[in-house]
């Protein structure tokens, strides 16, 4: 018997072939981006071209196709008074394509916010607010601090330059796309406003604001 293990312990050891991945560990896993930037825009132009859901697909990094589901306001909303819209967004990114549906909040010009439903077989959660105000001599840039809200509706819209505001959180829901992901999204918030400025240049030319 002892020569029996004696001779075992000699032998190779092998490697499967087909060993899995190693995938991140359970525990939290929800990311979070935020980041800001002065653009020489008024904050009416900033919000429009983000309150143009249908256009998403134009130039948000990692975002396929994107269409309003519901009927949005076209005129005669109050400034300041929020209202919602229901939205099917696609995401591709390497090897992974998924469709799911978002409830987009609009605050007209203060901000946007998009939250993807709980059914979505992408995402366990997922969460991007855009804001616009003023910017001023004194506005952060950039800065991790939240943006305050202006103290009245409506003034300083059209006056340029604005400060734009982007927060992103979401969790995967499942560790293998979290995996795929962590390379192509570890810069997705700076890769959402150089993206965005050049929409902007695209719809607005350059900006003198």
């Amino acid at each position: 018997m002892t020569a029996l293990r004696s001779a075992a312990a000699r032998l190779p050891q092998r490697r499967s072939l087909f060993s899995l991945p190693t995938l991140p560990s359970a525990g939290p896993s929800k990311s979070t981006f935020h980041t800001r930037k002065i653009l020489p825009y008024t904050q009416r132009q900033l919000y429009n071209l983000v309150a143009d859901v249908d256009s998403y697909h134009r130039f948000l990094p990692f975002c396929t196709g994107s269409k309003v589901l519901t009927p949005t306001p076209k005129e005669g909303f109050d400034i300041g008074k929020p209202y919602q819209v229901e939205a099917e967004l696609s995401v591709g990114f390497m090897s992974v394509s998924e469709s799911y549906t978002s409830i987009v909040t609009f605050r007209p010009y203060e901000f946007v916010q998009a939250v993807a439903s709980s059914s979505t077989p992408l995402f366990k959660s997922l969460e991007t607010v855009w804001r616009f105000q003023p910017a001023s001599a004194s506005s952060p840039h950039p800065s991790s601090s939240p943006p305050t809200r202006a103290s009245s509706h409506g003034q300083g819209i059209d006056v340029g330059p604005a400060l734009l505001s982007i927060d992103l959180e979401y969790e995967f829901a499942n560790p293998l796309h979290a995996a795929i992901a962590s390379r192509s999204f570890g810069r997705v918030s700076d890769m959402m406003v150089q993206a965005f400025e050049r929409r902007c240049v695209e719809v607005y030319g350059k900006g003198e604001a």
